[in-house]
């Protein structure tokens, strides 16, 4: 049995001459908070769409939940909420849920449950036409929850929100996750807030993913680092390592990778050069999430 509750392989999706996503292998894990990120028109809704079969790839496979076979049985453990939420407006978000219910299934005690959960227990009687934004995509996000999905799949769900709207449903997905353990695929551009809560990343740009990570991986690579370029890569490592510069590093060809001593920039320097070693390149490196993101996603 896969490990993965989302896997495609070469998945492929063209409108007519424009193809929107090209042999595309995405792998989420049972879990995952997984952001989905790329530039508007970059294939995230497309790959979503497919998955939740509302349109057919070109080529290429999907297994859910670790087989690629039943997909319509599988896909009702999945809930969605692309572009915006389908909201009945003139009435409650009880309301709202009793009568998606009707098609989803679910008791009037799940309902309640739901409402508590999207933090929309105390609206009362309020339509949903006068809801916030945010307050609207939280409904939405518990229409979707109706009969207990197993994953759930939002398509840029903060888009448009001012900054009480976001953490709202920051924190709702978080709670969800943690709560009932439900497995997120998100799709955003907006970087900085999806960073606060993906537990992975995968990243399109142009209809191909370019990369996948976890956050842990992405935070290693974003971190504060000093490069020193040398003439002789194994007598600096071995002289660095005597004077205990070498707690947190790595060696690619003539280059040394510091992850700690970054305020000792001029001592390091001035012990290689006093030791006959030439140093041709000696830069701290700052890479933060979003320039990582615009590098990968290209300029």
């Amino acid at each position: 049995m896969s490990e993965y509750v989302i896997e495609t392989t070469n998945l492929t999706k063209n409108f007519g001459s424009k193809l929107a996503l090209d042999h595309v292998d995405l792998h989420v894990q049972k879990g995952d908070i997984y952001g989905f990120i790329g530039r508007n028109g970059a294939g995230k809704t497309t790959a979503m769409k497919l998955i939740l079969g509302l349109i057919y790839p070109k080529e290429g496979e999907i297994k859910l939940f670790g087989s690629e076979k039943n997909l319509d049985v599988s896909r009702k453990k999945i809930g969605s909420l692309v572009e915006t939420p389908a909201l009945y407006r003139n009435v409650s978000a009880y309301e709202n849920l009793k009568r998606y219910s009707i098609l989803f299934g679910g008791t009037d005690e799940e309902i309640k449950e739901i409402l508590e959960l999207v933090g929309l227990a105390d609206t009362g009687k309020k339509k949903a036409g006068s809801f916030s934004l945010g307050m609207k995509q939280r409904l939405g996000i518990g229409i979707a929850l109706l009969g207990n999905p197993e994953i759930m799949i939002l398509d840029e769900p903060i888009n448009g929100l001012d900054p009480a709207g976001i953490k709202e449903i920051r924190d709702t997905i978080i709670r969800l996750n943690k709560e009932k353990g439900v497995t997120f695929l998100i799709s955003s551009h907006l970087l900085d807030e999806l960073a606060k809560i993906t537990t992975r990343y995968g990243i399109i740009a142009e209809g191909r993913l370019v990369e996948e990570l976890s956050a842990e991986e992405l935070m290693a690579k974003c971190e504060d680092k000093l490069k020193i370029r040398v003439s002789d890569v194994k007598k600096a490592e071995a002289l660095l390592k005597k004077n205990n510069y070498l707690d947190r590093y790595a060696v690619n060809d003539d280059l040394i990778t510091l992850y700690d001593h970054f305020d000792k920039a001029s001592e390091i320097n001035k012990l290689l050069v006093e030791n006959k070693i030439e140093v041709s390149e000696l830069s701290p490196s700052n890479t933060g999430f979003e320039d990582y993101f615009i590098e990968r996603l290209g300029r």
